[in-house]
């Protein structure tokens, strides 16, 4: 019985440091978006790796994560001359203005 119980805790711990190292590799919450008024995606607990391209333009983005993201209006997360990115911190949102046009991507903050 003794080996039983300690084979069963010790998976139970191997499990719950599996669950939690997956939840260091992204942003815990949702990204929404709309363009305008029309709601574009929702995206959910999104890597904390990479450019994520959104499916779309989007002019508003509301960051419901526990994490800072960075809005970018390029697809590939890059800043071309003249072209500042966008700082989103947590549990907040922004409308782009229209002279600067929508966003297409984002990264998150580690």
């Amino acid at each position: 019985m003794a080996a039983s119980r300690s084979l069963t805790a010790l998976a139970g711990i191997m499990l719950l440091g599996a669950a939690l190292t997956a939840c260091g590799d992204q942003a815990l919450g949702t990204i929404e978006t709309r363009d305008g008024v029309k709601p574009v995606e929702k995206i959910s607990n999104p890597s904390s790796d990479g450019c994520h391209r959104f499916v779309k333009g989007v002019t508003h983005v509301a960051n419901y994560t526990q994490s800072d993201i960075v809005l970018y209006q390029t697809a590939d997360c890059s800043e071309p001359p003249g072209v500042d990115s966008t700082y989103l911190s947590t549990q907040t949102q922004d409308e782009a203005v229209r002279s600067t046009g929508p966003w297409r991507s984002f990264t998150v903050v580690h």
